[in-house]
């Protein structure tokens, strides 16, 4: 890992006017006064985030240094900025905080396993984004981090997301517009400017993750994880991008929760880098997500979300983006393991969400197919969940999240590879996304056939199935599964017009063909994909 210290430790902010480490109540109170959020009918309190409602993955940039120069994945995902022009950007956020008649901070850990944790700080201009980081990071001195108080000082993100970037001020720095995301993996900070999207911070700190902890042989996850109820055994992890299921399928009111989106695999096992838990509020019915419902209350924050007079969320409609989200910390939901800490998984489970209609909903891959479509990591970016994304979009992502990535995803799926054989888990492809057409023609599977999917897996009793590979991704489809239609099972069978679903598959099939050629893969691994 980097040891160099980042200048930016002591910010110099007047102590009279910073706040650091206010309780949930005091955040609210600050964030209403200075009209940053409604207070909700459940508790909650409502935030907007500007013109942007999702990431702005065109806007990050990582500082290039000699140090860090020869282990990024440059191109698309990792954007080089000098170290100058980070150092400028840094000055213009903390100019603008000091500018600020108030500040807030919070200070605490990203990693529920203390013997892998990070020591975050998060300066806000706003109280509300004070409270997300508060919410989705793990408090000191709670069990979450197991009565730790022993903060040391790691990652510094400075939110100044209010102020934007100047067009000559984003030419000197040799970006594209008045929004930045700026990382230094040297000076362990982060700058954000131009956006009040509070995903910003959280990914942020991942990203850092990704880049540290394979240099110690823990395996990062953009996955959920939960295990049994009682013993909490049988740990299965969900990988998937925003939006294809994670924080749905991990919050289960049979199984206990560890984690909805980001994880370690350590040589003991699994451990959550967050307290806290960001899920998607589009469509959200108590009947259907009973333990995210149940968590929106008093402490969580609501995002985008419509609220009528009477200050009642209605989850159906749209304000400004369909990525409305909420946060709330991990134990809102009743039956959570805090710590956040499981064994090693017996099931890993990639999501996808197929837009194109074609993929089964839930087949068993072979070691060989688990890295092939690891390291493609196909699905498709929903409506809100990046800057610009209006409706579904099919999508190749390494690894199940790419944006997140600063190695290439070869080191991540090799890591994948050896844990597997290590510890012989089940590998499945299982998809969210549209059956009996494409999206704008066929319907999402139903939520109800997907549970099916997952119970069947941890129950062990899919494993033990006859399984049949169709015939363009060789993908091994089970003959029956409980719960869910035989048709269900073979996409095919679903398209009114089989002649429109084969061309609509091979067009898929050569997608993959053609992303994979940009990987340095094994013979055996490239032969698992599709035939075209």
């Amino acid at each position: 890992m980097s040891t160099r210290c980042a200048p930016l430790d002591s910010l110099n902010l007047d102590p009279k006017r910073n706040h650091t480490n206010l309780p949930a109540p005091v955040l609210v109170e600050h964030a209403i006064s200075a009209g940053e959020g409604k207070l909700a009918s459940n508790g909650a309190i409502v935030c907007l985030t500007g013109d942007r409602g999702g990431r702005s993955p065109n806007d990050k940039y990582l500082e290039d240094t000699p140090a860090i120069h020869d282990k990024i994945w440059w191109g698309k995902v990792n954007r080089p900025i000098t170290p100058a022009a980070f150092d400028i950007a840094a000055k213009i956020a903390v100019d603008h905080l000091n500018s600020r008649p108030k500040t807030f901070t919070f200070e605490g850990f990203a990693g529920a396993d203390p013997k892998h944790r990070l020591g975050v700080r998060v300066v806000t201009e706003q109280a509300w984004h004070c409270l997300f980081a508060s919410t989705l990071f793990i408090r000191q001195g709670t069990k979450a981090a197991g009565g730790s108080t022993a903060w040391k000082h790691d990652w510094t993100v400075i939110n100044a997301g209010r102020r934007r970037l100047t067009a000559d001020e984003a030419k000197q720095l040799g970006v594209t517009g008045p929004v930045l995301i700026a990382q230094s993996l040297e000076k362990k900070t982060v700058v954000i400017l131009g956006t009040e999207y509070a995903g910003e911070m959280k990914k942020s700190i991942f990203y850092a993750l990704n880049f540290d902890l394979p240099e110690v042989g823990i395996f990062p996850m953009h996955c959920s994880c939960n295990v049994s109820k009682g013993d909490h055994s049988n740990a299965a992890v969900f990988f998937g991008l925003s939006g294809t299921g994670k924080t749905t399928l991990s919050a289960d009111p049979n199984r206990a929760l560890i984690g909805d989106d980001e994880h370690g695999w350590s040589d003991q096992g699994v451990f959550n880098f967050e307290g806290g838990c960001y899920a998607k509020c589009i469509k959200l019915s108590k009947e259907g997500e009973p333990q995210i419902w149940n968590a929106i209350k008093f402490g969580s924050v609501l995002e985008n979300v419509v609220i009528n007079d009477a200050r009642e969320p209605d989850y159906d409609k749209t304000l400004t983006t369909e990525n409305t989200r909420v946060t709330y910390p991990a134990d809102f939901i009743d039956n959570a393991v805090i710590p956040s800490i499981a064994g090693h998984p017996k099931n890993i489970v990639f999501l996808t969400a197929d837009a194109y209609g074609v993929l089964p909903p839930v087949s068993k891959l072979t070691p060989e197919q688990a890295m092939y479509y690891f390291v493609n990591g196909y699905t498709s970016k929903l409506a809100g969940t990046e800057a610009g994304v209006t409706e579904p979009q099919p999508n190749f992502s390494a690894c199940f999240g790419a944006p997140f990535l600063p190695r290439p995803p070869k080191v991540y799926a090799e890591m994948l590879a050896k844990k597997i054989q290590q510890h012989g888990a089940n590998v499945w492809l299982l998809n969210t996304g549209w059956t009996g057409g494409a999206y704008g023609t066929g319907s999402r599977f139903k939520l109800a056939y997907t549970r099916a999917f997952v119970t069947a897996i941890l129950d062990g009793s899919l494993a033990k199935a006859k399984f049949t590979p169709d015939d363009i991704f060789g993908l091994p489809i089970p003959d029956a599964v409980a719960g869910v239609p035989a048709e269900v099972l073979h996409p095919r069978k679903t398209w009114k017009d089989a002649a429109a679903y084969d061309a609509q598959a091979k067009k898929l099939a050569k997608q993959f063909r053609d992303n994979d050629a940009t990987f340095d893969l094994p013979d055996a691994v490239r032969k698992a994909g599709p035939r075209v």
